[in-house]
């Protein structure tokens, strides 16, 4: 098979609507920073659209094209892309292109012919359903008796499913055959602290102790109450700060939520030295680098104050994640809930392997601080650890 003759196979299979979805990838340029693209069909006020969702390294874009004007697209992918995998009705196809366009075609016939799902609004497949009453969130206000989520409320439903995420992620990396010892720090009013809890102990069926850790005494005693009427016999609300809390010798997981300045770091530090096994964080109010950040390369954003408090931000929660890799962790900065929501989006995410640094990500951590010319808190607090 030629090259326009597998265009000519693609595209009939495309205009008689059999695609399921399909996946452009291998780019011809390795600068090119388009990664790859998938396809879906997808029916917009009565019309077959293709929907084409770009993926580059950081960020997703898509394009909604009509059917009839999909062939041009479909040459502008074959001028980026050498590789498509595609599922139709009846069979899967793999298409390998050489670089002069020479074509290796694949077919895979399916036993079973698949159903076109043309829906653009699928309902997201949450960990909580949001159509079970659960208890907890029927207490915090979150649900109502029948357990629909109340509209006012459905963004703190969203936010405390992603959280749930976290937590199913991290599993693998507790320990088996004991109790799990788990601190939050910072608890407030504790929507996360309960879906933690609720979906480890009554989910999962772990056995746990969990602790919430405040300084709003009202808010503590509050949140015992509602433990106290949920039987949630192993979860405590205590009255304190990071600093005071001295009752542990190890913990298996660290959470902290919006732990204003180096209130984050006391946290991050705690956790290291306890040997963690997960740190779940997503920091707030960062202003230590913003006072310290020295650095004349970098004048012409941080002249105006809204950007460099914004790059100090960015900066810190990056400097945070490199010395948790620095001292044994495998770090990760992830977005927490959708940017409109709030602005405080970035979890830090890490789960401890004990793996030492290299010589060159020392130096890379080195040169970033001394060009930044900051000595951040928890380098301090974690000196002995490098």
């Amino acid at each position: 098979m030629d090259f326009e003759q597998m265009k000519e196979q693609f595209l009939n299979r495309i205009h008689s609507k059999q695609l399921i979805h399909a996946t452009f990838s291998q780019p011809r340029q390795k600068s090119n920073e388009l990664k790859r693209v998938k396809l879906k069909p997808i029916e917009l006020k009565g019309q077959y659209h293709i929907q084409l969702e770009y993926q580059y390294e950081r960020i997703l874009k898509h394009e909604n094209v009509l059917l009839e004007k999909f062939s041009d697209s479909f040459e502008i992918l074959l001028q980026q892309f050498r590789q498509i995998h595609a599922q139709f009705t009846d069979e899967k196809i793999q298409v390998q292109l050489s670089k002069k366009n020479k074509v290796l075609w694949k077919v895979e016939k399916l036993e079973n012919a698949k159903q076109v799902n043309l829906s653009h609004n699928r309902k997201k497949q949450y960990l909580l359903d949001d159509s079970t009453p659960y208890p907890f969130l029927i207490r915090l206000g979150v649900q109502t008796e029948d357990g629909k989520v109340k509209k006012q409320k459905f963004d703190k439903f969203r936010q405390i499913n992603r959280f749930v995420e976290f937590i199913d992620d991290s599993l693998q990396h507790l320990p088996k055959g004991r109790q799990i010892r788990i601190l939050d720090f910072g608890s407030g009013k504790s929507y996360l602290t309960f879906a933690l809890y609720h979906y480890l102990k009554i989910e999962k069926g772990l056995d746990i102790r969990v602790t919430g850790l405040d300084l709003k005494k009202e808010v503590i005693e509050e949140c015992n109450r509602i433990a106290h009427d949920l039987h949630y016999d192993q979860l405590e609300f205590l009255v304190g700060d990071i600093n005071d809390y001295n009752e542990e010798n190890a913990v298996d997981m660290v959470v902290t939520l919006h732990a204003c300045d180096v209130a984050t770091d006391m946290a991050l530090a705690r956790a290291v030295k306890w040997g963690a096994k997960v740190i779940l964080s997503v920091p707030c109010c960062q202003h230590e680098l913003n006072r310290q950040l020295h650095a004349p390369a970098l004048d012409i954003m941080t002249q105006h104050g809204l950007v460099k408090e914004r790059f100090a931000s960015l900066a810190t929660d990056s400097i945070r994640a490199e010395i948790l890799t620095l001292v044994g962790y495998d770090t990760q900065l992830l977005e927490f809930i959708d940017i409109e929501h709030t602005p405080k989006n970035i979890l830090i995410r890490a789960y401890l392997t004990g793996k030492k640094p290299t010589l060159e990500q020392r130096e890379r951590y080195n040169s970033f601080i001394q060009f930044l010319s900051a000595e951040p808190f928890l380098q301090k607090e974690l000196q002995q650890y490098f």
